[in-house]
């Protein structure tokens, strides 16, 4: 108990995850008695994952787009392309945005690329500022649903779930929040009246034909790993190979002297950050594996919950409430070797509950006191905290319907596996 008291203490004052986690797991296994060899063992296990290369070229990719002016390119496509449709201009961002936070796998850095170019779009059309606000900030983060997501990634190296069924299995509740959001943007443009953009052919095509190099990498993914062409490692390097002639030499917006060493520097310094993290939590989780704390949980859960159902109403209020303070990578090195024994036991599929814990931490990233993408929208809207939660209300509203939706209808996460045979 004395040393939870002084991890937590050590959390609280701000000291680095990796050194929370990692001096835990030495400090367990050492009052034990165990060699703390054990850490490390996990450490080169993670080094040896086959996935592990996909992490900084996926990465790669989306600081690749995020510095260069594939978020204007996109901007005016989907203005463009969805512009005329009556709350299309909503259902437009929400799409460019999911496309922008797949590859980046930080809902933070399309809110901040994308935030600034949409939000005096929606104004200039007639939509409330609140409502504006609250589109910039919950769209960021509904591309962790679809490939090549970093937290499916990351999921599926934590959980031993082949990577390739949970993009399958995601494709469904990711469609299932887009559409939810766009609902919401379709009433408020009805109950608001607001201007669309005229429809004009011409355009259209220009803004396709200036994007067209961008929008081959869905096409790029999607066909490489499903086609069964190639890995996710080898797609992954395709794809940041390709960004990097289309961004450099093609569109021009990068230099190779002035650019790349500052983009490769900024995206493997995320990425170090990532893999440490992983490394010092994995070695945690074996402990907690080897002190048999997930039987304890499912002891205490059969306990209280007596069904399925409201096992998994309990779930989500826990992942809500955890997502709220943790952002989406930690909470999945975490959280996910404690629960997912547990859940497999109480009848759970292990992909259908992937597919929950990742759309309960997107829905999460709206909710106070520390949603991640409230924080970032409020430093980079220059809005007070206060008024972000109020901003959020409709939105965490929707997301929630379609949460319960996505949590009891396991079908939208595993009919597609079925179809395919896997």
């Amino acid at each position: 108990m004395a040393l939870l008291v002084v991890i937590l203490l050590f959390a609280l004052f701000g000291t680095p995850l990796f050194t929370v986690l990692g001096g835990a797991a030495l400090s367990l296994f050492a009052l034990e008695g165990i060699d703390t060899k054990a850490v490390i063992v996990e450490m080169y296990r993670l080094a040896a994952n086959p996935f592990m290369l996909t992490i900084p070229l996926f990465t790669l990719a989306g600081f690749l787009m995020a510095e260069a002016n594939t978020p204007k390119r996109l901007a005016r496509l989907a203005r463009a392309g969805l512009g005329w449709l009556p709350g299309g201009i909503v259902l437009g961002v929400i799409v460019t945005c999911s496309f922008f936070t797949t590859f980046s796998g930080a809902s933070g850095v399309t809110i901040i690329a994308l935030g600034a170019l949409f939000l005096p779009i929606l104004k200039s059309e007639g939509y409330p500022e609140r409502f504006s606000l609250g589109v910039a900030t919950a769209a960021g983060s509904m591309g962790l649903l679809f490939p090549p997501s970093l937290p499916l990634l990351v999921y599926g190296m934590v959980s031993g779930i082949d990577v390739n069924r949970l993009f399958l299995a995601a494709l469904g509740p990711g469609i299932i929040t887009v559409l939810a959001l766009a609902a919401l943007g379709l009433f408020v443009a009805l109950r608001s009246q607001t201007k669309r953009t005229p429809s004009s052919a011409k355009e259209f095509f220009a803004a396709v034909n200036e994007a067209k190099w961008e929008l081959l990498v869905p096409v790029i993914i999607f066909g490489g790993i499903f086609g069964g062409l190639v890995t996710v490692a080898e797609v992954a390097a395709i794809t940041a190979f390709y960004l990097v002639i289309v961004e450099v030499f093609v569109y021009k917006d990068l230099q190779i002297r002035r650019d790349l060493p500052r983009i490769f520097r900024k995206s493997m310094m995320l990425v170090a950050a990532l893999l440490l993290i992983l490394g010092s939590a994995l070695g945690l989780t074996n402990y907690l594996v080897d002190a048999e704390v997930p039987d304890h949980l499912f002891r205490i859960a059969t306990s209280i919950f007596t069904s399925k159902w409201s096992f998994l109403l309990a779930l989500n209020a826990f992942l809500l409430m955890m997502g709220s303070m943790l952002d989406i990578l930690s909470a999945t090195i975490v959280i996910v070797p404690l629960i997912a024994p547990v859940a497999i036991k109480v009848g759970i599929d292990p992909v259908h509950l992937a597919v929950i814990f990742i759309a309960n931490m997107q829905t999460a990233y709206l909710l106070p006191p520390a949603g991640i993408d409230l924080c970032v929208a409020s430093l980079a809207f220059n809005q007070p905290m206060t008024r972000m939660y109020r901003v959020a209300v409709p939105f965490v509203g929707t997301l929630l319907v379609a949460l319960l939706v996505i949590t009891y209808v396991p079908e939208l996460s595993l009919a597609l596996l079925h179809w395919t045979g896997r």
